[in-house]
């Protein structure tokens, strides 16, 4: 509201120089490719690297956001038959809920503190955002050769309710294989097709007819004898549709029946193309020696933008991290879903990078729950969410040990103090050198820049976030940046007194120059 009102006041022209002379010049890199450049190449200077983040998105009104939400969304997921012999009414109709496009929350912003949202406006201009990302990396890596970053975001390049679909998918199939097993734990993601055979027989299912045979198939990835639900590896197949992947056994016919049953062959061309442009992004960046953070977005999305994420790891990692995960540990589940994808990078032998964070939708994610009916995803206070951020990254620090230093590393991007020094004193205790780059920072430009260049200047890897966009584009980001936090203005105070104190310092010893 201020910066519209100063938009109106002042003009185009000043408005836009009064803002590259203050909070935008704070704040964002620049307006193009160009001007980042020579901003990451004096950051480098100071031993911090860059990670190149296009925050234009469009100021569109909360109705014009809802009715892009629901515009062009297929009805419901159909509740497939198979499922209702084996879960609970309960389970079933809630987690369909959970993943079911509502109208009073189609405007995605609402609660989100610093997360830029993508909203669907075409497959023209999702093809867009993918040659954005594509000119971000050649930004990237131009300034920073091959030690930068870009972070994508899967809801650019492709319509979110598909994510919703694909995300119930994913869910509903733990529920079923969790309720057939009796609610055995499925350790690593695991269950014995023996076991699974001896279920199906205790609930009077013939298993040597053709279409259990084909489930057991399916569901066997890599004909070890063990059902993987961890697997879905075709998901990144151009010619596999996706309402064909996700199937489950009615246990009452003997039928395999599809968990996705009422997608349109649009829809399903959508989602293809939404998996293509993501892998064009990925192999764009790897061919530039840039790799990507995929950012975690609401949870009703991330079962879908997780399961991508892993494919790509999987397909990516091989030789080295270039494909990161997102985490938010202020979600109750994080630290079992990290766990869960690391025994699975482990068991295949490929790279695990994570990129830990507290995360971006709390209000919302919240008041939804409670809205619809589900269990609130949040831990209970701030305390509980930064014991979640330590214990993945001690679980994090165990598996290094246990794989060694080149194959696994996470990046905490962490603006709170006491995060960065867990991190570094961990770092200490499990003998990680700086100069192994198992562990980096990460914070936004503009901010707690007293951490991100003692970080570098002590030779750690560290990260800054770089927003860039022309200046009338960024205004959403700049107006998140404002209202973040009531912390950001102490923080920029206590950042404020330092350089009072550095100053002083240098003035009183003569020492001007700074160490490079």
């Amino acid at each position: 509201m201020i910066l519209a009102t100063m938009r109106r006041v002042l003009g185009k022209n000043l408005f836009k120089k009064t803002l590259k002379n203050t909070f935008y010049g704070h704040f964002v890199a620049g307006e193009t490719e160009e001007e980042v450049r020579p901003v990451a190449g004096k950051l480098r200077k100071y031993g911090v690297k860059s990670i190149l983040d296009y925050s234009v998105e469009a100021d569109i009104s909360g109705q014009e956001a809802t009715d892009k939400t629901v515009k062009g969304t297929s009805q419901a997921t159909v509740k497939p038959a198979a499922m209702t012999p084996v879960v609970d009414a309960k389970t079933l109709e809630t987690t369909r809920e959970r993943y079911t496009v509502h109208q009073e929350f189609g405007d995605r912003r609402q609660g989100v503190a610093s997360a830029r949202t993508y909203f669907y406006e075409g497959e023209e201009q999702c093809d867009k955002n993918r040659d954005i990302f594509k000119q971000s990396i050649d930004a990237v890596a131009s300034a920073t050769g091959n030690e930068g970053f870009v972070a994508v975001k899967v809801t650019a390049l492709g319509r979110p309710q598909l994510l919703l679909k694909l995300s119930e998918a994913i869910v509903q199939t733990q529920n079923f294989f969790q309720a057939l097993t009796g609610g055995m734990t499925l350790q690593e993601g695991r269950l014995s097709v023996k076991d699974l055979t001896k279920r199906l027989h205790d609930l009077g299912v013939k298993t040597d007819t053709e279409s259990v045979k084909k489930f057991f198939h399916d569901v066997d990835f890599d004909s070890d004898g063990v059902v993987d639900l961890h697997g879905w590896n075709q998901l990144l197949e151009d010619h596999v549709k996706l309402g064909q992947l996700f199937q489950v056994l009615n246990i009452k016919t003997g039928a395999l029946e599809p968990l996705i049953q009422n997608l349109s062959e649009a829809e399903e061309q959508e989602f293809r193309n939404m998996v293509r442009r993501t892998l064009d992004v990925a192999e764009y960046a790897i061919s530039k020696g840039v790799r990507i953070m995929v950012d975690a977005e609401q949870t009703y999305l991330q079962p879908a933008i997780s399961k991508i994420t892993i494919e790509m790891m999987k397909k990516y990692n091989k030789d080295r991290g270039n494909v990161f995960n997102t985490y938010q540990a202020y979600l109750r589940c994080t630290l079992q879903c990290m766990e869960a994808d690391m025994q699975v990078a482990r068991r295949e032998g490929w790279h695990f990078g994570a990129k830990l964070v507290r995360g971006a939708y709390m209000e919302q994610e919240r008041s939804r729950a409670k809205a619809i009916g589900y269990e609130d995803p949040v831990n209970v206070d701030f305390q509980a969410t930064t014991k979640m951020y330590e214990s993945c990254l001690t679980r994090i620090a165990d598996e290094v040990d246990r794989r060694g230093r080149t194959n696994v590393s996470v990046m905490v991007a962490s603006h709170n103090e006491d995060t960065v020094r867990f991190a570094v004193n961990l770092m200490k205790e499990r003998c990680i050198a700086p100069s192994e780059r198992v562990m980096c920072m990460a914070q936004l430009y503009g901010m707690c820049d007293q951490v991100s260049f003692s970080l570098g200047q002590a030779g750690f890897s560290v990260y800054k976030y770089l927003p860039y966009g022309p200046v009338e584009e960024v205004l959403p980001y700049l107006s998140r940046r404002a209202l973040e936090n009531g912390s950001v203005l102490k923080k920029a105070n206590k950042e404020r007194d330092l350089l009072w104190k550095e100053l002083k310092r240098r003035i009183s010893s003569g020492e001007f120059k700074v160490r490079t």
